[in-house]
């Protein structure tokens, strides 16, 4: 698990006073107990979010930074989240150059909180070469997927590799091992509740990873075929035996532009591949994915959850998401 502290100077009896509030007290127990001075855990996305309270159980609630419906890549951070991350004891992140407008938020919150890095531990799928110098030069004829839209955040591009790793379920026993470790180290008194959870929880990410097993084999071999707006299926193609033909986005940020020679390139590499269609996450820009479907016959599967989860059904959870993309995905290339 990778951590770190972020420090403000005070006072002793400052020290003092913080450090007799963090006592392991939850926020949502039953109506009726006094919570003095609850643990105030943060997680930087809804997916996290999810995850991280499976591993909290009914201890202490874990609240999401960013909300439901929103593309990472593209948040624009608020004065507000300042203020959130402040009241926050422990901030859990998936790393890998995700949250790109973290360290500002961090610098002004101040204070002292314990930061879990989710991924640590993972290997990390890096940008071929080839795809970065698509991604990294001026194109004649760039086409932009956020229209209208200033986006210059550093790390947009990711250049650290790719962040996806959630969308393996394996990957994500390690998430749930990290964070087990961040809770017992603001709140000791729950190992024994955070460890046992964590491990129940690692056993339903196995079963989900057989069941995804059993959903792929209903696919053909030869139409295991992912065409994806950006680079955000690597690991799930890994695992479960997928080959990624291309990307519309040469990048792993959906907040990126196209030159009209990738366009082409896609074009050309759907038809020479016979991929049977085009797979877009909930929050991505569907208008170039339509000019490709057109000239290439394939259809659109949009509204798949790879980011972000939803309030209720169908994708209320990290499991939930999951078995409804694997479901959609089945349904386009069998």
């Amino acid at each position: 698990m990778k951590t770190r502290s972020f420090l403000i100077l005070s006072c002793l009896s400052s020290a003092a006073l913080f450090l007799s509030a963090c006592v392991p007290v939850a926020e949502n127990r039953p109506t009726g107990e006094v919570d003095k001075a609850p643990i105030k855990a943060l997680a930087s996305t809804t997916v996290l979010t999810d995850i991280a309270q499976n591993i909290a159980g009914d201890r202490l609630k874990v609240n999401s930074l960013l909300p439901h419906g929103v593309d990472p890549h593209v948040y624009e951070a608020k004065p507000s989240d300042v203020a959130i991350i402040a009241q926050s004891n422990l901030l859990i992140l998936n790393g890998v150059g995700y949250e790109f407008y973290i360290e500002s938020l961090l610098e002004n919150a101040g204070g002292d909180r314990v930061v879990v890095e989710a991924a640590h531990g993972l290997e990390v799928h890096h940008m071929p070469e080839h795809a970065h110098e698509a991604a990294g030069h001026e194109h004649e004829g760039e086409v932009h997927e956020h229209e209208g839209e200033d986006h210059e955040h550093e790390g947009h591009t990711h250049a650290e590799g790719d962040p996806h790793m959630w969308l393996d379920p394996i990957r994500v026993i390690t998430y749930a091992e990290n964070i087990r470790d961040g809770l017992i180290q603001v709140d000791p008194d729950g190992a024994q509740i955070y460890t046992a959870n964590a491990e129940a929880y690692s056993a339903e990410l196995k079963e989900l990873d057989v069941y995804i097993k059993g959903q792929v084999e209903t696919i053909p071999a030869g139409r295991r075929l992912l065409v994806t707006n950006h680079e955000a299926l690597g690991y799930f193609a890994e695992r479960y035996g997928f080959e990624v033909v291309d990307t519309i986005l040469p990048s792993f940020s959906s907040d990126a532009t196209v030159s009209a020679q990738q366009v082409v390139k896609t074009i050309q590499s759907i038809k020479s591949s016979g991929a049977p269609a085009i797979l877009l996450g909930e929050v991505e820009n569907t208008s170039l994915a339509k000019q490709i479907a057109a000239e290439t016959g394939v259809k659109i599967v949009d509204g798949l959850y790879l980011e972000t989860l939803t309030v209720g059904p169908p994708a209320a959870t990290y499991i939930d998401m999951m078995k409804f993309n694997v479901a959609r995905m089945v349904e386009a290339l069998k």
